[in-house]
């Protein structure tokens, strides 16, 4: 069974003082392009996200996002003592270099507050109980977009299915016209000759020759070819999964089988039937980029 590499998943966890809302999209690319945006709260926890996501999505353009939401009240103000400390030192020494006043009180300090990083908003690191509800979530929502991978996928294997048995219709209809192009083309030589008023020719070699002529247009190799390619293409999908790159592989096989049938038909109706079996491979090759 064959999966998509579209995907969504949402998940939100309720915790005492907030929302943690873990949400996942996955979109079609050759290898696995994964961006992040992970609250400083969270952010030691980054790698092992992005390995979890990297073994179990594999492949495509997956962007996650983990979002807060405080409950009841603003998010709970930390002092980050080890900015402000560093803050206050460097006000010390150019107090004494400049022969300024120094800080001393409250009132003085306020200042230091408003400097980058010495306030915030979430704690500096989640607690245990905490990250595991989170990491639950996270497992939530990566099942979600798997869930809906295996959904898209069997509506792509649908597809698939429909349009090979198409192919496989027409060059069946093929068939008739084969013995009606090689009379065709011997008719016309014999025309070509009246025509020339040629009545001493060699028919041994002009035997050869008709011979030759017609083994070049003969297509029952690219026939069986073709035949074995849609087979192969049925059997891919119904095996395991990640199958996305070989798909195209075999579609680009029988897009090379299918040219050389429009080479070699040098029949009308044949060539009409050619432009039928093309315009299927494209709605194919078109949607197996979004196979995983």
């Amino acid at each position: 069974m064959i999966q998509s590499m579209t995907g969504f998943g949402k998940v939100t966890a309720e915790l005492p003082t907030k929302k943690v809302t873990i949400e996942i999209k996955a979109l079609n690319s050759k290898q696995l392009d994964l961006s992040t945006r992970i609250p400083a709260l969270y952010k030691e926890q980054e790698m092992a996200i992005r390995s979890r996501l990297l073994q179990q999505l594999e492949r495509g353009k997956v962007d996650f996002g983990i979002y807060i939401e405080y409950i009841g009240k603003e998010a709970p103000a930390q002092i980050n003592q080890e900015a402000f400390t560093n803050y206050y030192n460097q006000i010390m020494e150019l107090s004494t270099t400049l022969n300024l006043p120094v800080p001393t009180d409250w009132q003085s300090l306020q200042p230091i507050f408003r400097l980058p990083d010495v306030i915030s908003t979430e704690p500096l690191e989640a607690a245990d109980e905490e990250w595991e509800v989170v990491s639950q979530t996270i497992d939530e929502a990566i099942r979600q977009l798997c869930e809906f991978r295996i959904q898209e996928g069997a509506m792509l294997q649908k597809l698939f299915t429909q349009k090979i048995q198409n192919i496989a219709q027409l060059l069946k209809e093929v068939e008739p016209y084969e013995k009606e192009r090689t009379e065709k083309i011997k008719n016309r030589i014999f025309d070509n000759i009246a025509k020339l008023s040629l009545t001493d020719y060699d028919k041994n070699r002009f035997e050869q020759e008709m011979i030759y002529y017609i083994e070049k247009l003969d297509i029952n190799e690219e026939k069986n070819r073709l035949d074995n390619h849609l087979k192969y293409f049925i059997e891919t999908m119904e095996t395991g999964h990640g199958q996305g790159k070989k798909l195209g592989f075999i579609a680009q096989e029988m897009g090379r089988e299918i040219n050389t049938l429009g080479s070699k038909s040098n029949h009308a109706e044949m060539q009409k039937i050619v432009v039928r079996m093309k315009d299927e491979l494209e709605q194919i090759k078109e949607q197996v980029l979004n196979v995983l």
